[in-house]
């Protein structure tokens, strides 16, 4: 009766401890699977960028799932040609696609004709950016943040 009451609870906390390596294995595996989902994410966004994509997540949210890893680590897409890279695949969606690319065209009905001020690119240091800058330092310095946020904006 001792050792049956001793055997009953080494079994308990064996088969305790069984089902937490499992939970492990199993938390372990999901997250496995999670960074490689973002590795597969940030890779495919990354060549769309490079790609000159201005609408990356749409394109991304068409393409995330044509493309895969292969159990050699490779990122490739499934076509009817059969396996290709993901560069080659991305790169001849892009080109099936236009729309998803900057407009070629900055003007249209009603654009000016270049009357936009055209300041000089000052160019400043982030890292001379400190508290106690003076007043022209930081008024400088604001007004080319704003110069190239707006040229960004516009696409130049």
């Amino acid at each position: 009766p001792a050792y049956q009451a001793e055997l009953t609870e080494e079994r308990r906390r064996r088969e305790q401890l069984e089902r937490r390596v499992n939970e492990l294995i199993e938390e372990n595996r999901k997250g496995r699977q999670m960074a490689e989902e973002a590795e597969r994410g940030v890779a495919i966004r990354s060549e769309l960028q490079r790609l000159g994509v201005t609408k990356i997540d749409l394109a991304f949210r068409a393409v995330r799932d044509d493309i895969t890893r292969t159990d050699d680590g490779r990122l490739t897409a499934r076509t009817d040609a059969g396996d290709v890279t993901m560069r080659e695949y991305l790169s001849r969606f892009v080109t099936e696609n236009p729309e998803l690319l900057p407009s070629r065209i900055q003007g249209g009905s009603g654009a000016n004709a270049g009357h936009a001020q055209q300041s000089a690119p000052t160019g400043f240091d982030l890292d001379k950016i400190h508290p106690g800058m003076s007043a022209e330092e930081l008024d400088r310095v604001r007004k080319e943040i704003a110069r190239v946020a707006r040229e960004t904006i516009r696409g130049i």
